[in-house]
């Protein structure tokens, strides 16, 4: 798959958001305009942007404020990295070093409500109580997200369910929030907007397990951090908590210890009673069935670029574990 396929039908868009979002970065604070240009600048594919465009382009929207809420998204996004990073002591994020491991976690976190607050400044903007209602909504969900999944750092009896929940608030939330204003944005039906929320919940639900499987699975240059970094901060994702439920009680007793205790020291061990049990496989398909659950949802659009790029992203969720 060419990924620049999807990127295509709205790289004139992008272009115009990137220039936004480097306006709406200035401060007359050094330091914070240096750690957000810094996050902004540092790569990644800029999904939920993208979401944005493609989907106010897929109903004909013929305005501009779309720039807007697309660095709107991104401002919200980068936000949230800042503070999983301090929360996380992660170092590395996209291959390069995080802003905390840069310049402290006091400075990323402030930082970070800067972020947000302008977010919020530009939401008022738009003028749209609808967008600014699902966005601040968006924000408590995964805030309550990343609380939940701090609460079970290190605790091996998470059930799947549980584990849903989390990264559907902590990952999906955006997503949804995405593409849902998008369509709100250009006009489109109730039952057109209703659609595409549920378009952006379940790809991102579909990235988030895929990127769980290649925690175990994955390049650490292609994915820009370390195999196993989820087990060394005591994370009980799917393919754990799969392994657990179906493996031997030689693993299940293995993977418990390496939760409760976090750290690599039986990161081979772990890798082989994860792959023993089919848990990536098993994860890997419920990423799929999302990822087609997503695209299912695009029926509602008329055939356009922008629709062939929304049904070629739902299938790119997938094919990167491939």
């Amino acid at each position: 798959m060419t990924v620049q396929r999807i990127y295509d039908p709205v790289a004139d868009d992008f272009v115009r958001v990137n220039d936004l979002i480097t306006r709406r970065l200035a401060s007359n604070v050094p330091l914070v305009e240096k750690i957000a240009q810094y996050l902004v600048d540092s790569g990644g594919k800029r999904l939920r942007p993208l979401l944005v465009l493609l989907t106010a382009g897929a109903f004909e929207y013929k305005g501009d404020d779309h720039h807007k809420l697309a660095a709107v998204i991104e401002f919200l996004h980068t936000a949230t990295l800042l503070h999983d990073d301090v929360v996380d002591t992660s170092d590395l994020r996209r291959g390069r070093t995080t802003a905390n491991a840069r310049w402290g976690n006091a400075p990323s976190v402030l930082v970070g409500d800067f972020l947000y607050s302008r977010a919020f400044q530009m939401m008022v903007e738009l003028d749209s109580m609808a967008i600014m209602g699902i966005l601040s909504n968006a924000t408590a969900v995964i805030a309550e997200g990343e609380v939940l999944q701090l609460m079970n750092v290190k605790n091996p009896d998470l059930s799947e369910t549980q584990y849903m929940e989390v990264i559907h608030n902590k990952t999906a939330m955006l997503f949804e929030a995405a593409s849902h204003t998008g369509a709100l944005l250009a006009g489109a039906d109730p039952t057109q907007v209703d659609a595409m929320g549920h378009y952006g919940k379940h790809l991102g639900l579909a990235f988030q397990l895929v990127d769980d499987v290649l925690d175990y699975r994955g390049d650490a240059e292609a994915m820009g951090k370390n195999v196993g970094d989820d087990l060394a901060e005591g994370k009980a994702t799917l393919p754990l908590i799969y392994a657990m439920a179906h493996g031997g009680e030689e693993a299940r007793k293995l993977i418990r210890k390496a939760i409760r205790k976090g750290g690599l020291d039986d990161l081979e061990a772990i890798l082989r009673a994860v792959d023993d049990s089919g848990s990536l496989n098993y994860t890997m398909a419920k990423a799929a069935d999302h990822a087609a659950q997503a695209a299912d949802c695009l029926q509602v659009l008329p055939h356009s670029p922008h629709k062939t790029a929304l049904t070629l992203l739902a299938e790119l969720a997938v094919a990167r574990a491939s």
